[in-house]
């Protein structure tokens, strides 16, 4: 131990010595450049030993160190040169590809600055001689041609004002309203009605039957090369497949058609009784069934060169066109019969004693009216359809027309892979109107949830325009549900209609309130007030907030007596106390309050104050 003591203080003032070079010499290489040795001179490498060092280590490091970065910055660049090379010639064959292979909205897209001349531009759009007829890609696809695809097409175009819209229709006519078809029209006194298809409205006003003229459209050849868009119609063409996976559907001429947005508005045909059906060919011929203007046009023409039509259905299509044809009769020698299995006109809907009160209504318009019949069989002889009934009876008539309901139409479900309901018909949708991703439906067409009544499937032309409308807004990215209660309405002539709204069906038990009717309690009146021939074109989806109550106005609900003459009134549809559906007869604009009604969905135990609302007693 204490040779290890002495050796050690021998020892320390060299190790201190060493320390203190070894810092100092670090000091140096720090704070001052470091400069390279000339050549020859000897140089070390201080250590803590302080021993000098060759200097052929160092070199060797740089060298290597120098190498590897001068090797890494060249396999870089070229790196970088070769993927600009790639770049360079992806480009360019992207750019070589013909215009037609690109999608009209994508050509849109440029900025100011990247547009060609118009030289150029003008030169480069390919000739109106070599369009195909049928565009091969429409952004929005519109199948059918009727109110819904009309009112989705002016929504999308609201909403996107450069969006190319291609409606398909199985029609050679462009889109139209319906409603005149057995209203309006059968009671022009212009004799060229059929050709002009305008008529006088109850307010005594001129209009189309047509929702725009066709300088409205552009044509679908047009289509993908318009600058802001437009909407196109493509007409006497049916859709008889779709691929949901490819986004195209297929036409009758086996052409294809791509798209990236589709709405589905087929509506419905016109259902026939299975007994015509099996008639045979000459009493299919005489037989009428009433949808389309060619089926007016023939029905008009038919109605002047023959003895006597008869009509089978009492809803609202048999009963507007036998009121319209009886009105006629009374100038001609035309012979009007309707006959029906239920108890009266409109007997589905109506109860029971307004159904009967309008079966009396459209007698005195000149309608021989046969309640509780039903058609056996059918055959032709001697230049006659000749009805067999159920009773025994037998019925002869030049003419027949079946207006016994509409069959929604599907018939793309199989190949789209799309829900029908097994109960309502239609396509299923959901709250939005959507059945797949990229796929939307309205109007007859669509069966719907409704968030108060249950899922529904409606008819009608309101439900046809706000159905469509909501349709074409959630097409553009909306995503707004359809929470609308529609209305439809009917007239028997100018002087009797009335509006309903929800579920109104004579089954359920119903209440009705009832008052003496005005000079303005009529469909004339209430047109010529509002200045427009078709009721829902001013309805709005407007719920009313708060309602005014007449002062001194007291209804009473009571049984209606026999022989009471029924002006105008509200007939209440209940389910367990509530207010599920409303009908307003000879009542007009008051629907806002029918809504409110049905949306709050309360009990109600007295259904007096809830007449009070409709203000019936009002001079």
């Amino acid at each position: 131990m204490f040779q290890s003591r002495v050796a050690w203080q021998k020892l320390a003032p060299l190790s201190r010595a060493s320390s203190v070079l070894v810092r100092s010499s670090a000091k140096r290489r720090v704070f001052k450049p470091f400069k390279m040795p000339a050549a020859g001179t000897p140089s070390g490498c201080l250590m803590s030993t302080g021993l000098p060092r060759d200097s052929s280590n160092n070199l060797m490091y740089c060298f290597i160190v120098g190498g590897t970065i001068i090797g890494g910055v060249a396999y870089v660049y070229r790196t970088i040169k070769e993927d600009k090379e790639r770049y360079t010639e992806r480009v360019a064959q992207l750019l070589s590809r013909s215009n037609t292979e690109r999608k009209p909205e994508e050509l849109s897209t440029k900025s100011e600055k990247e547009e060609p001349p118009a030289e150029e531009a003008a030169s480069a759009v390919m000739p109106v001689s070599a369009r195909p007829d049928i565009p091969s890609h429409a952004p929005y696809l519109l199948i059918g041609g009727g109110t819904a695809s009309f009112a989705a097409a002016r929504s999308i175009r609201a909403r996107d004002p450069g969006a190319r819209v291609l409606i398909v229709s199985e029609e050679p006519n462009l889109p139209y309203m319906r409603p005149p078809l057995s209203k309006e029209l059968w009671f022009s006194d212009d004799s060229n009605v059929p050709e002009t298809l305008r008529f006088k409205q109850w307010n005594g006003k001129e209009r189309s039957i047509f929702f725009q003229p066709p300088s409205f459209y552009v044509s679908p050849q047009d289509l993908p090369f318009v600058e802001n868009g437009g909407v196109a119609v493509l007409t006497s063409r049916k859709v008889v497949h779709m691929d949901v996976r490819g986004n195209k559907v297929r036409l009758d001429n086996d052409s294809e058609i791509t798209y990236d947005k589709c709405l589905i508005a087929t509506g419905g045909t016109p259902r026939n009784l299975p007994t015509l059906e099996r008639a045979g060919e000459e009493v299919q011929k005489r037989t009428t069934l009433f949808r389309k203007i060619e089926d007016f046009k023939s029905l008009e023409k038919i109605s002047r060169n023959v003895e006597s039509i008869v009509i089978i259905g009492g809803g609202f299509l048999g009963s507007e066109l036998a009121c319209a044809l009886g009105r006629r009769a009374r100038d001609t020698d035309l012979e009007v019969m309707q006959i029906f299995p239920e108890k009266g006109n409109m007997g589905k809907i109506l109860p029971e004693y307004l159904s009967n009160w309008t079966t009396e209504k459209v007698r005195k318009e000149g309608v021989d009216v046969r309640p509780n019949t039903v058609v056996k069989s059918a055959k032709y002889q001697d230049k006659k359809v000749i009805l067999k009934l159920k009773d025994g009876q037998t019925i002869k008539t030049d003419h027949v027309v079946a207006a016994v309901g509409l069959e929604p139409s599907v018939e793309l479900a199989k190949s789209a892979r799309m829900e029908v309901d097994s109960d309502l018909g239609g396509f299923r949708v959901n709250a939005e109107l959507q059945a797949r991703s990229n796929i939307w439906v309205a109007g007859d067409a669509a069966c719907f949830y409704d968030l108060k009544l249950g899922r529904r499937r409606v008819e009608h032309h309101d439900h046809a325009v706000v159905s469509g409308r909501l349709a074409g807004e959630n097409m553009t990215g909306a995503a707004k549900p359809y929470w609308h209660q529609s209305m439809f309405w009917s007239d028997l002539g100018p002087d009797v209609g009335y509006e309903a709204i929800g579920i109104v069906d004579s089954s359920l038990p119903t209440v009705g309130v009832f008052a003496e009717a005005t000079a303005k309690d009529t469909p004339r009146a209430v047109t010529q007030e509002s200045g427009t021939g078709i009721r829902s074109e001013s309805e709005t989806e407007e719920v009313a907030t708060s309602v005014n109550v007449t002062a001194g106005a007291a209804p009473s609900a009571h049984p209606p007596h026999d022989g009471e003459d029924y002006g105008k009134g509200v007939i209440f549809y209940l389910r367990e106390k509530v207010v599920v559906g409303i009908l307003l007869w000879n009542i007009f604009n008051r629907m806002p309050i029918a809504r409110k009604v049905i949306k709050d969905g309360e009990e109600h135990d007295d259904l007096n104050e809830i007449a009070k609302l409709f203000n019936i007693h009002e001079d």
